[in-house]
């Protein structure tokens, strides 16, 4: 059964899914805000484009590689985005990003999973928005993250994955942040490595 992190939580993943893992999907989901309609109804309150990333983190606290919408695969092939989606629309995971922890170099310390609005819409037009952490082999969830995603802010770092005694734990960081892309969050994850 899979943990519900709490901001700022700490967890093993190798303790939490019950084995050693090779290979996790850092899955992210979420749905634009439903608005009224006629007659008291609701109307589709219509889509939002959220855009999963990991940025790798060497020892020296700087970004080594990145994995987005434009760069659908890290250089030495360990991680892998299943490609954008523009809409939240859909049930399950609207993007997908595979880790093969087996591949990430030993020069990278830690991957941090953020969430930006590329067209620059709020998150107060976002509902239900999650990431959760999945065990590729078998599909198991090993832990979720409910973003708390309604504000004025348009981007979230999500997420660290990161090695530490030789085994890799995530921290939900959950913090609000703004900026279409990555590189504008940088400078808001330094404080988390």
């Amino acid at each position: 059964m899979a943990i519900s992190l709490q901001k700022g939580q700490k967890i093993s993943l190798d303790k939490e899914s019950g084995q050693s893992l090779s290979k996790v999907i850092m899955g992210l989901g979420w749905d634009a805000v439903k608005k009224g309609g006629l007659f008291g109804g609701f109307s589709g309150g219509g889509s939002i484009d959220l855009d999963a990333s990991c940025i790798l983190f060497g020892e020296d606290n700087k970004v080594a590689d990145t994995v987005w919408f434009r760069q659908l695969k890290s250089r030495d092939g360990s991680i892998v985005h299943t490609g954008d989606n523009r809409t939240g629309e859909g049930d399950g995971d609207d993007e997908q990003i595979i880790v093969d922890l087996s591949k990430v170099p030993a020069s990278i310390k830690s991957l941090v999973f953020t969430v930006n609005s590329f067209t620059g819409q709020s998150f107060d037009s976002v509902a239900n928005a999650y990431c959760r952490m999945v065990n590729a082999a078998n599909q198991s969830e090993i832990a979720r993250y409910t973003l708390t995603a309604q504000g004025a802010h348009t981007a979230q770092i999500m997420a660290k994955v990161y090695r530490h005694n030789n085994e890799w734990k995530m921290h939900a960081i959950g913090e609000s942040s703004s900026g279409r892309t990555f590189e504008q969050l940088v400078p808001a994850i330094i404080p988390y490595l």
